[in-house]
Parts: C-alpha cells; sequence; structure tokens
C-alpha cells in the first residue's frame, strides 16, 4: 500500500472508488482494512481513502506523546498530499473524535460529517459504558486520570471483546482479542498506548456549536464502550445535526450491522 509522510510521520492509507472524496477514520487500534465492508459498499459511488492512524497498522509509532488533533492533522496532511481540498468525513470512535477536530478546525475541508458511536470526551466515567470499564479490570467508574493507569494489553483486548454483541462474532473476538494481548506484549504497544493517552486528553464539548457542516450522528442502542447517550450529547451541540440509532447493535455495528449502517451513510451523502 502506498505511504506518505506528513507532520513529520509515515501514514499508511488506500484510495478506492471514484467520485467525491470520502475519508474514512478508523477508531482506537483499529488498521484501516477493518473498513473492508465500507470500502466496498461506498466505493461504489466514491473516492473513498482509508488510512491507519499514527502508531497503529503500517503507519508509523511515533516516540513522542501526541494528541486527538495531532490525528486530525495527519488526516488533513493526507488529504493535502492527495491534492484533496474538501472530503466527506466518516469517523467511528477515536475517529469520530478525529473528525470533530477536523470539522472544529478546518471547517473548509468537511463536506458532510458522520460521527458514529463517538463522544466529545472529558472524564471518561460520563461516556464509557461499565461493560467496558469492568473489562478492563477497573473496579470503580474510571476518571480521565485514571484511564492512563489500565494495562493497555488488557484494555485493548477488552475492547476488542465488549465491542462485539453477536454469539458467533463474540468467538471471534475473544481468539482476536487473545492474539492482540499477546502481540501487544511482545511489542510493547507503545503506539496503542500513545492513542489510549490521546483519546484521554480528547475534550471537544464547548466547541461542537462551531461546526457548520451537515452532520449525521449515528450509534447503536447496545454500544458497550461508549455510551449512546453520547450520540445525543454531541447531537445536541452540533447545529442542525440528524441523529440515527439502530437498535440492538453494539459498538462494531459497521461491521454487524454493516447493511443497514452502509444504507444510512450514502442516505446521508446523497442528500
Amino acid at each position: 500500500m502506498p505511504k506518505a509522510v506528513v507532520n513529520g510521520v509515515t501514514i499508511n492509507y488506500k484510495v478506492q472508488g471514484q467520485g467525491e472524496p470520502l475519508v474514512l477514520i478508523m477508531g482506537f487500534i483499529g488498521p484501516q482494512w477493518a473498513w473492508f465492508f465500507q470500502a466496498r459498499a461506498l466505493g461504489k459511488h466514491y473516492q473513498v481513502i482509508t488510512l491507519d492512524n499514527r502508531g497503529v497498522g503500517k503507519s508509523q509509532e511515533p516516540k513522542e506523546s501526541f494528541t486527538v488533533r495531532s490525528m486530525a492533522e495527519d488526516t488533513v496532511g493526507l488529504m493535502d498530499y492527495l491534492a484533496i481540498d474538501k472530503a466527506h468525513l466518516l469517523g467511528i470512535s477515536m475517529g469520530g473524535m478525529i473528525a470533530q477536530e477536523i470539522a472544529i478546525n478546518h471547517p473548509e475541508r468537511v463536506r458532510k460529517l458522520v460521527l458514529g458511536c463517538t463522544s466529545a470526551g472529558g472524564d471518561g466515567s460520563k461516556y464509557l459504558h461499565p461493560d467496558m470499564i469492568k473489562a478492563a479490570g477497573v473496579r470503580e467508574a474510571v476518571t480521565t486520570d485514571g484511564m492512563v493507569d489500565i494495562n493497555i494489553a488488557k484494555a485493548s483486548s477488552a475492547a476488542i471483546y465488549v465491542a462485539f454483541n453477536g454469539r458467533i462474532a463474540k468467538i471471534f473476538s475473544l481468539l482476536l482479542s487473545r492474539v492482540f494481548a499477546i502481540y501487544v506484549r511482545l511489542t510493547g504497544g507503545q503506539g496503542y498506548l500513545g492513542q489510549m493517552n490521546a483519546i484521554r486528553g480528547h475534550s471537544t464539548l464547548d466547541r461542537l456549536g462551531s461546526i457548520r457542516a451537515p452532520t449525521l450522528v449515528i450509534t447503536g442502542t447496545e454500544d458497550r464502550i461508549v455510551l449512546p447517550h453520547s450520540s445525543d450529547v454531541i447531537a445536541s451541540h452540533i447545529p442542525n445535526a440528524k441523529l440515527v440509532k439502530i437498535e440492538h447493535a453494539g459498538h462494531v455495528f459497521f461491521i454487524e450491522e454493516r447493511d443497514r449502517f452502509n444504507q444510512e451513510i450514502l442516505d446521508f451523502l446523497r442528500a
């Protein structure tokens, strides 16, 4: 896959399809290939750009600390590299946090904005689901500062496991979480720790009102990582935002409920 050096960091990316540019931004520890179902379906109508955020996949793992805004600037830098003046943005979970920062700081670069199962940040106990807190090994409601003390391998594996709701998917996620835990222990997982610390510092609630791009806020009603109420909060702060909740869907609803999710995205972008 091609790579671009932006903001001093090498970013792995892929471009598929033709039409208006649509940038897909993945969440915490997620590689760009996790957009498989969206890239294939949405690529029939749009030029789809996917990327590995810094610290994961085949993108560079910076030695210094970074923020959600750093990753937002990476995405904008990649758009510059690809000569894309303006694009639709679709961000999931942490990717939704990144998309918020782009829409706030670079409004002229955003056509339409989709924020999936994400949060405006702040105190972790206010947007993390109790199941996620419990699975990560935190006995009491975690504060934002307390997030940094969570074992990265355990927290990341827990996130993978509670992200899936379906029975068959649960079996797959259990295997995936164990493999990932081994990988983190072998590599140190500094890129993943960097992303976790970036999420810890994310806060946009008092700036969401400045977003002017047409916005779709979408989540699953059974999300066990980010509380679905977080989407209500975001939608209430962005002018004229549309809120969609998919019944019985979990955090990775873009995989488990991909047909419904993809159709919601297409309907919104075409409107």
